[in-house]
């Protein structure tokens, strides 16, 4: 192709377009910092304003810009250095402390936010940042206080709606988004907003509207602020992982990163002394230390631990904003099934689970409300339905599936997951479960089978008349025609298995009536 060329590489009379060319880039000029700023290229701003303090062409006011650029890029470790050293210029801008503040507040810096602060002169930026600070201390009297003091424009709007929010008033917070959209309809985070408030109602088809979708296609890739948020959300959507490492430094940084921690700790079983001295404002920390105190309750038998547990979903399910909710309806249900009032228990998850058909925690407390009031085959088919090998292989479930299954005159299958658990504590209790379960509803083979199990692990007890009833029991079902005959071979070979003097003559009634109605035994 070299040697193809048409035109000379070096020399000769320039193209026409290559002058013009040279023109316009002669006529181009670099953006002045107030472009930049309009643009909300604050990235683009900083460097600039770095690029003219290295050449010592100053910007007016380069400090202040700075630190503006370092706030909206989401940097504020580095707009709180750059504040603090204007702070201790004596030629430094009174406003220069509310900005500081307002730094340390996203760092969650509190107490050193509202010293700062204090310093800065009144402003509607000092009251909202105060206005924060209040909520964040719980400091009712200070909150309504700067709430008396917000005006009818969108910044101090926006920052009662957001105090709305983390109050769980979610409903003042959609009517404040939506009158500011009717005249900022540009205002696309706004849209976010809405959708996360028709969410913690439980309005999902409407929370999963396509603005989400708008305002993730038109995002600016120096989009960086809230790397905290993102790592939090990144181990809540993994499941947990890397808990340890990411959540106790944003404790007191994001809301639900103390709620999530303990969630992680509840998984491992260590999750009340994480919790035990929070003092709950919200219903998911309400909903929270009523899940931990009854677990703890349950694991210890404590009854004053699921006393407190009760009361607190009791609370949550009988509050107005919570009651006509998914969570507060299962708080309310939780409350009941701690009182055992299970048929209060299925009025309140009937409402919702239409939401939580594959969830299986859900499902194993609906199965045992169902077992509880005695529905064993609707109960049955919801145990089945869960696939959760921790749940699966909880002793809580298999006693409750074997309860379902020989009430619904399946006793082969209890004694299949009898013979599936190995040797252990709970193996005895399910046989014990089995063996009187199978003999209150005549399925004599297998409470005869479950019977002589037990009478070989503990040979002293009275386990043998247990098992002598219910032999006699399959030969009157013999007799009655409603056993094969066959069955005769099984229930002797079960007799024989024991000690007791009685044997003898029960087998020789046995193999006489089996002679006379020539019953083959061998």
């Amino acid at each position: 192709m070299i040697l193809s060329r048409i035109k000379p590489a070096v020399g000769g009379d320039p193209p026409a377009g290559l002058n013009e060319k040279k023109n316009k880039n002669r006529t181009k000029k670099i953006p002045d910092l107030e472009e930049y700023l309009q643009q909300r290229d604050y990235l683009g701003a900083l460097t600039l304003l770095e690029f003219q303090r290295d050449v010592g062409e100053r910007e007016e006011h380069a400090d202040l810009w700075m630190g503006y650029g370092a706030f909206h890029l989401g940097d504020y470790k580095r707009a709180m250095e750059v504040y603090k050293t204007l702070s201790q210029k004596a030629e430094c801008p009174v406003e220069v402390w509310v900005y500081l503040a307002c730094t340390m507040f996203l760092l969650g810096l509190y107490k050193e936010a509202e010293e700062a602060a204090s310093k800065a002169p009144t402003s509607p930026l000092q009251n909202r940042l105060l206005f924060h600070l209040a909520h964040k201390f719980n400091d009712e009297k200070k909150l309504m206080g700067f709430h008396q003091n917000l005006e009818d424009v969108t910044e101090d709007q926006l920052s009662l709606a957001s105090i709305h929010y983390m109050r769980s008033h979610y409903q003042e917070a959609i009517d404040i988004y939506k009158r500011i959209l009717l005249q900022n309809r540009d205002f696309l985070a706004l849209k976010v907003y809405v959708a996360l408030c028709y969410y913690k109602l439980d309005y999902y088809d409407v929370s999963q509207e396509a603005e989400l979708k708008n305002l993730m296609d038109i995002s600016s890739c120096s989009f960086e602020f809230a790397k905290e948020l993102i790592r939090h959300n990144l181990v809540v959507f993994r499941g947990g992982e890397g808990a340890l490492q990411v959540l106790p430094p944003l404790i007191d940084v994001i809301p639900e990163a103390r709620l999530n921690l303990v969630i992680y700790y509840l998984r491992q079983g260590e999750a009340y002394n994480l919790i035990k001295d929070l003092v709950p404002t919200t219903p998911q920390e309400y909903i929270l230390k009523g899940v931990v105190n009854a677990a703890l309750g349950q694991e210890i038998g404590s009854r004053d631990h699921l006393i407190i547990a009760q009361q607190f979903f009791q609370l949550v399910g009988g509050s107005a904003s919570e009651c006509d909710t998914i969570p507060g309806r299962q708080c309310m249900a939780s409350c009941f099934f701690l009182l055992r009032q299970f048929e209060d228990v299925l009025i309140y998850l009937n409402s919702v689970k239409s939401y939580f058909y594959n969830d299986d925690t859900f499902n194993f407390n609906y199965a045992q409300a169902k077992a509880a009031l005695g529905n064993y085959r609707d109960a049955e088919e919801v145990f089945l339905l869960i696939q959760s090998e921790k749940i699966k292989n909880d002793y809580v479930y298999l006693s409750w599936l074997a309860r379902c299954h020989i009430m619904n005159q399946n006793g082969r299958q209890a004694w299949e997951l009898y013979l599936n658990m190995g040797t252990s504590s709970d193996a005895f209790a399910l046989l014990q479960l089995i063996a009187n379960d199978c003999y209150k509803m005549g399925q004599f083979f297998y409470a005869a089978k479950a019977f002589d199990a037990l009478e070989k692990l503990d040979p002293d007890s009275n386990y043998w008349e247990g098992k002598r009833g219910a032999c006699v029991g399959i030969f009157q079902l013999i007799l009655a025609g409603r056993e094969s005959r066959e069955m005769l071979k099984e229930v002797l070979a079960l007799l024989r298995s024991s000690g007791n003097p009685q044997v003898e003559y029960i087998i020789r009634t046995l193999r006489k009536w089996a002679k006379e109605n020539r019953v083959p035994l061998s």
